[in-house]
């Protein structure tokens, strides 16, 4: 009888210790990366998809044709990931709208990414994926400035906010160039009030030479020949978003990728949408421009056609862009490298993909 009842109690003690165990793992948060749940020949369920709000820096054009075209085709629901792309407007506060978690995902350029995270918003970049910048400065050939040095006693138009590019440049080939801060516009430049204008090669330049110049009347300067190779688009999000969700930034960039691939190979499907976005907000769209804009988002992108898009953020050219914001006194300390940059790679697991959608 004895036996009997320590038999039974030894077997109540060990289902309520099973019990226990299996309570604590319903009610202790999962270590497991959440996959999107798909059907029977692999298409992620709708009720699955995560809704995720991308903010670009800049208006609808097709330097963002990558996001729109995954967007329109279905690549980001395949990832599990309901994807909205918020419309840009000057009147916008970057640093707000990210401080206030009004985006989940940012595409920042690394000067001003540095700043925010030097000004203590813990921004992480996951993808690097721009190599090269694109920025420059430009001059006629009829001016006479074939080089830096030419520059000196010259006036230059420079977008108000992106001055300190082109003030390192003349400060250390040592000419003194008189800055005249402007918005938008080109027309300083076109009627010969000012001998130079900073650019982006995949934009401003072929305005400029849609405005009746040839390329052989048109002199550029990249900063990237002068040491100055300010790195542009990357991918970003605060880190709460990555110790939150890991896996979720993991998709949001395999996403990004697959979609910018699908753009550079389908340009007769992306320049329509692009186009019909424009109009959508009432901005100027003309087909020449949008292809140029996205052939030479192709060239910034894929620096070896061979290759993928280049996702990784060196740490020299993080160093080198801070140390300058350091110096001109933009930024009062330089935030650790381990902690701006965490590779997309290194966060959750990549879900199997088996199907597509596409609309």
């Amino acid at each position: 009888m004895n036996r009997l009842y320590r038999f039974f109690l030894d077997s109540l003690i060990f289902l309520s210790l099973l019990l226990a165990i299996s309570g604590c793992d319903r009610t202790s948060p999962s270590k497991e990366i959440p996959v999107p749940l798909t059907d029977e020949t692999g298409l992620v369920l709708p009720d699955s998809l995560q809704h995720v709000k991308l903010l670009p820096y800049w208006v609808t054009t097709a330097q963002f044709a990558g996001y729109y075209i995954g967007q329109e085709k279905g690549i980001f629901r395949k990832y599990g990931i309901d994807l909205e792309v918020i419309p840009f407007l000057p009147t916008m506060s970057t640093d707000v709208m990210i401080r206030n978690e009004e985006a989940d995902f940012f595409l920042l350029w690394l000067v001003n990414a540095i700043q925010l995270r030097a000004s203590g918003l813990p921004i992480v970049n996951i993808a690097q994926l721009s190599s090269r910048s694109s920025l420059l400065l430009l001059t006629k050939k009829s001016s006479g400035i074939e080089t830096i040095a030419d520059m000196d006693g010259k006036q230059a138009a420079i977008w108000s906010g992106y001055e300190l590019q082109p003030q390192v440049l003349f400060q250390k080939y040592h000419v003194d160039v008189r800055i005249i801060p402007i918005g938008s516009s080109n027309n300083l430049f076109l009627t010969d009030g000012v001998e130079i204008i900073n650019a982006n090669w995949f934009d401003e330049y072929h305005t400029i030479l849609n405005s009746g110049y040839n390329e052989e009347e048109l002199e550029p300067f990249f900063f990237s020949d002068y040491g100055l190779n300010f790195l542009e688009d990357g991918i970003y999000c605060l880190r709460s978003t990555i110790d939150r969700d890991p896996g979720l930034c993991r998709r949001f960039v395999e996403a990004s990728l697959e979609s910018w691939k699908y753009a550079f190979d389908h340009p007769e499907e992306v320049i329509p949408l692009v186009l019909e976005k424009q109009r959508e907000q009432n901005m100027p769209a003309n087909v020449p421009h949008q292809q140029w804009m996205l052939d030479r988002y192709r060239d910034l992108y894929y620096p070896d056609p061979e290759t993928g898009i280049p996702t990784s953020l060196p740490d020299s050219s993080y160093q080198s862009i801070a140390t300058i914001l350091l110096e001109a006194r933009l930024i009062d300390n330089i935030p650790p490298f381990r902690d701006f940059y965490i590779s997309y790679q290194s966060l959750g697991q990549q879900p199997e993909i088996k199907g597509t959608i596409s609309r």
